[in-house]
């Protein structure tokens, strides 16, 4: 048996005379790993904006939980458990990689007098070595690697105990190796934590995905399992006409 955590009705965002978002229709199932692709331009960044709250929508509803999240901000968003990864890695380079941990979970944490250093500080560093950076984050994120600095910013959206966790194009710019990291890192989040991802590496998405929805014109032209979505298709159809 499944419980949505998240669906989407309707969810339709315009810029001006273009439609990004055309009254899509989306389930995120507690625990799930979501895969969104298409091709450039299908609204799969609009929409997870739409998700996150980075963006209003011009019309639909969207609901975490059974809670009506529509016109909630980002901030409250997260603090009912929506985390986020973005294309580019948002971290602040002056501070270590332990303090930007810190910071990003203090919001959801009660610390009462002499509590700190373990309802904060010691599940940070755990954090950190969980998305393998180890001795004790204590450099600068300035001088982190790219690469580096995606594991850091995940560990950043876990410190929020999410319970969705949004993650755009979290492969980008990284190396092949770290791309493997990145597999391993994300195959290993526990099943308390659902994944909605946007990703045009389809050999990541069908390595990671449960279900795979397809964008196209910010319609969606098909969801299904990835081995479905190999085959559909409207699914080939969608990435021609893009291309063509």
């Amino acid at each position: 048996m499944t419980t949505d955590l998240l669906v989407a009705r309707a969810l339709t965002r315009r810029y001006g005379s273009l439609t990004a978002v055309d009254r899509v229709d989306l389930r995120v199932n507690a625990g799930e790993r979501h895969a969104l692709i298409g091709p450039n331009g299908a609204g799969k960044t609009t929409l997870l904006d739409l998700v996150g709250g980075a963006t209003r929508p011009d019309g639909g509803r969207l609901h975490l939980a059974g809670r009506d999240i529509t016109r909630l901000g980002p901030a409250r968003r997260s603090r009912l458990g929506i985390g986020r990864i973005h294309q580019r890695p948002a971290v602040w380079p002056s501070l270590t990689a332990l303090d930007n941990v810190i910071v990003a979970a203090l919001p959801h944490r009660r610390v009462g007098p002499g509590r700190f250093h373990s309802r904060v500080r010691r599940p940070c560093l755990a954090l950190l070595d969980e998305v393998g950076l180890t001795g004790g984050g204590t450099e600068a994120a300035a001088h982190l690697s790219h690469g580096q600095r995606r594991q850091l910013e995940l560990a950043m959206a876990l410190a929020g105990r999410p319970r969705l966790l949004l993650l755009d194009e979290p492969a980008a710019g990284l190396s092949a190796v770290e791309v493997h990291r990145l597999v391993d890192l994300l195959s290993s989040l526990p099943r308390t934590v659902a994944v909605l991802l946007v990703e045009h590496r389809l050999d990541l998405v069908y390595r990671l995905a449960d279900r795979v929805t397809v964008l196209s014109d910010g319609r969606p032209v098909a969801t299904g399992t990835p081995d479905e979505i190999r085959r559909s298709a409207a699914v080939r159809r969608a990435y021609a006409e893009a291309v063509g």
